[in-house]
């Protein structure tokens, strides 16, 4: 009699899964982005905060569907974004993302990953995200690797 086993898998091997984004689903507040699973539960949310008095203060947060903040973005005063883990404001930088084009048909951003970058001088590109607002779609590259597509 032979024996069968299930498949062994390593354990840090990442699960791909589908997203869907919406301004129109049930659970959201006006005005508010969401990005759903395949069953239709709300993951994470997005929320803007414009400041009035100050341009600096001005921030969005990408929430974890209970609410709470996993990152908070804030523009710089060069024109990039800083990205700072929960809603630590100056303490836990995680990322710095550049735009370096903006054309009619296409939109490149350059994303600098601080934890890539300790010790080094100057900045390094550590992935590339280039889209098109018109077709709803961008692609992200690690060097010349795709990985992943929206």
């Amino acid at each position: 009699m032979a024996t069968t086993s299930a498949p062994v898998y390593p354990a840090n091997t990442p699960i791909p899964f589908d997203l869907f984004v919406s301004k129109k689903h049930r659970a959201l507040p006006r005005g508010v982005l969401g990005f759903a699973d395949s069953s239709g539960n709300i993951v994470f949310k997005v929320n803007r905060q414009d400041s009035k008095s100050s341009f600096s203060h001005a921030k969005a947060s990408l929430l974890y569907s209970a609410g709470n903040p996993l990152i908070s973005l804030y523009p710089h005063n060069d024109g990039s974004w800083q990205g700072f883990k929960g809603d630590g404001g100056d303490k836990d930088l995680i990322f710095k993302v550049q735009r370096v084009l903006t054309k009619f048909t296409r939109t490149e951003l350059e994303v600098f990953l601080v934890s890539e970058n300790q010790g080094q001088g100057e900045l390094t590109c550590d992935l590339k995200v280039i889209g098109c607002h018109f077709q709803r779609s961008c692609t992200i590259y690690k060097g010349d690797s795709i990985v992943a597509q929206l």
